[in-house]
């Protein structure tokens, strides 16, 4: 084992709940080396430690937080950890990215990596304070939502800044999408608050004073000011500023990619208005989800009367906003709104939660839910009550909630009666609002994400065929996005591969991707990450350790039983759509997904049948 020297805090915190003990580990920086950390080092750790075909909820799953060197107030995006498991959504690779100062200050405590395994008796906090570790009975916590959370546990502990990320009843009733949530940002997706709350974990409050010293400090200082130099002249930065996310809502709608009414079509032609109203009437500020952000991209919003009177939070995304208007065709802002609200509130993810709500009332047009499963409630498009009913029955598991709870895939099998044609899914998890009938290069990425249909890695291929982003990513193979066009299917599994390896690099970084669409360069994280550990590293070694990383959650995901069946995307998504200005567009269906797909593993060296890596491609990559 390499002494540990620059950028990294040296240790990992492996915390067994069992028997409420804590032991301090040193890193192998070998292994640091090949896999950096983020998503990468948890991929390792979890592939080593996890046995084949465990329950995700049992004890023997584990939950790692993840950070890096690059997790740090001062860089760029360096506001974040990630959260990787075993995912009881969908039984696969699990990871979750939060934004926020919990990473930084788990690095300033002392740990690089906390690894959470078994099952306490009892509910507890795990407080983690400059290396020490203690446990806190939690039983009063129960039920509580996640703010009341928060606020008591750091009134507890007598430090109103100390960083908290906590569950709320939506994981501890063991909602499979449930959340993980610091502040109101959210590590939301496939289900790690039920893998928290599985484990009587209810919280963890981390502080810390410790300095990490870099390899070559003026080196990172100068790689440092280039890149927020290009933040601080990118257009797309100052986008985010302005607009967030959500600004999107109205050129996605024009472009096709803004999933409506359950995907039944990709434009619904609302979103401009929706918008408008949001940015004059709901709006109150721009906010960043750590201290220092260049970007501030949070919106924080307020309906302040009426009976969806919600206080000032910020959780407004792009995403959740457009899972509680178009994918369910309601117009009622405030209502949406809200709706975003509560599921913070109840630590659940708003896109699963908004696709749920969405495949119910397609069910309940269809008969397959009734009004006597509903306690009288019309669960009919657009109803704005319905969202926020459902969004409580849901985190409580109350009646048609108990079921809803456990994701579209698992709801339609229980439902029956046709309703698995109404689950949007890929591997068990609910697809976010982008379409790949927008562009094709996001079919395939939807199809091959190691944890499902999720709205992080597909956000390249949408941006890169439909909005014309290249990320640098020339350098490395992708062509020029402005000679491709979105409608075509040949060579897009090619760009897949290419894609998926380069943008993987911000989810091993723990940073956050929105930095790299601001333009923000693999060249310029290799630069930072040089000076930091004093490795020799640059961005065609971060494309292969992007490529390793893929292919080892690929061989975790095949050892649980994934093949190439479990790459296919729903037959509603390869339909020209039913309504809107792209349903006589017949360049928007998907006419051959399955060569697609046969170019992406012939790019990527996996066998055509069974999706597998090959032998000599594990070896090349020194898995």
């Amino acid at each position: 084992m390499e002494n540990v020297k620059y950028g990294y805090a040296g240790k990992q915190l492996r915390v067994n709940l069992d028997k409420k003990a804590v032991k301090a580990e040193d890193i192998d920086m070998s292994v640091m080396r090949k896999y950096l950390g983020g998503v990468g080092y948890c991929a390792r750790v979890l592939y080593d430690e996890l046995k084949k075909g465990i329950d995700p909820l049992s004890p023997e799953n584990k939950l790692m937080f993840a950070t890096s060197p690059l997790v740090s107030n001062r860089v760029p995006g360096g506001g974040s950890v990630m959260l990787c498991f075993k995912s009881p959504q969908t039984n696969a690779w699990g990871e979750s990215r939060c934004g926020g100062d919990f990473g930084p200050d788990l690095r300033n405590a002392g740990y690089d990596f906390v690894i959470i395994e078994g099952k306490s008796k009892d509910p507890v906090v795990l407080v983690i304070n400059d290396s020490e570790a203690e446990f806190k009975p939690a039983g009063h916590l129960l039920g509580k939502t996640t703010s009341e959370k928060m606020n008591m546990i750091r009134d507890e502990l007598g430090d109103p800044k100390v960083s908290v990320m906590c569950i709320g009843p939506g994981g501890e009733n063991l909602v499979k999408y449930s959340a993980v949530m610091f502040d109101q940002r959210a590590a939301g997706r496939v289900g790690g608050g039920a893998v928290m709350g599985s484990k009587n974990l209810i919280g963890i409050a981390v502080k810390g004073k410790k300095k990490i010293p870099a390899a070559d400090p003026e080196k990172l200082k100068e790689a440092i000011a280039i890149a927020n130099k290009v933040l601080k002249e990118s257009e797309m930065a100052a986008g985010f500023k302005e607009h967030g996310t959500t600004g999107d809502m109205a050129p996605n709608d024009a472009a096709g990619d803004w999933p409506t009414k359950n995907w039944h079509s990709n434009n619904w032609g609302k979103a401009e208005k929706l918008y408008d109203d949001f940015f004059n009437n709901y709006l109150v500020k721009n906010h960043g989800c750590y201290r220092g952000c260049p970007i501030a991209c949070g919106r924080i919003a307020e309906v302040k009367e009426g009976k969806y009177k919600t206080p000032e939070h910020e959780g407004s995304e792009y995403e959740s906003l457009s899972a509680f208007t178009a994918f369910v065709m309601n117009e009622n802002l405030e209502a949406a709104i809200h709706a975003t609200y509560l599921c913070n509130e109840y630590g659940i993810d708003t896109i699963s939660t908004g696709a749920v709500i969405a495949f119910a009332m397609e069910c309940y047009e269809n008969g397959i839910i009734e009004k006597k499963d509903t306690e009288g409630v019309e669960l009919s498009w657009g109803n704005p009550d319905a969202l926020v009913w459902l969004v409580k029955k849901i985190s409580a598991r109350d009646g048609i909630g108990d079921i809803l709870a456990e994701g579209v895939k698992i709801a339609a099998e229980r439902l029956g009666k046709g309703a698995q044609e109404f689950a949007i899914h890929g591997k068990g998890l609910e697809a976010p609002a982008h379409d790949p009938r927008s562009g094709k290069t996001l079919a395939i990425t939807y199809g091959t994400a190691n944890r499902g249909m999720c709205h992080i890695h597909p956000l390249e291929a949408m941006a890169y065929d439909s909005g014309k982003l290249d990320w640098g990513m020339g350098e490395y193979g992708a062509p020029d996005p402005n000679t491709v066009d979105r409608w075509d299917e040949k060579g897009k599994g090619k760009m897949v591969k290419v894609l998926q390896d380069g943008l993987i690099v911000p989810d091993i970084l723990s940073t956050c991707k929105f930095f790299n669409y601001s333009g923000i360069t693999l060249e310029h994280h290799a630069r930072m990450l040089s000076a930091s550990t004093g490795w020799d590293i640059d961005g065609l070694e971060l494309m292969k350790i992007g490529e390793r990383v893929i292919n080892l959650q690929r061989m975790f995901n095949m050892r649980e039983g994934f093949s190439r069946k479990d790459d296919m995307i729903p037959e509603r998504m390869k339909k020209v759509p039913s309504f809107g200005i792209y349903k006589d567009e017949n360049r928007c269906g998907i006419s051959d997904y399955e060569a697609m797909l046969n170019e992406y593993y012939e790019a990527r060296g996996w066998d055509l049948e069974t999706g597998a890596p090959s032998k000599d491609k594990l070896d090349e990559l020194g898995i």
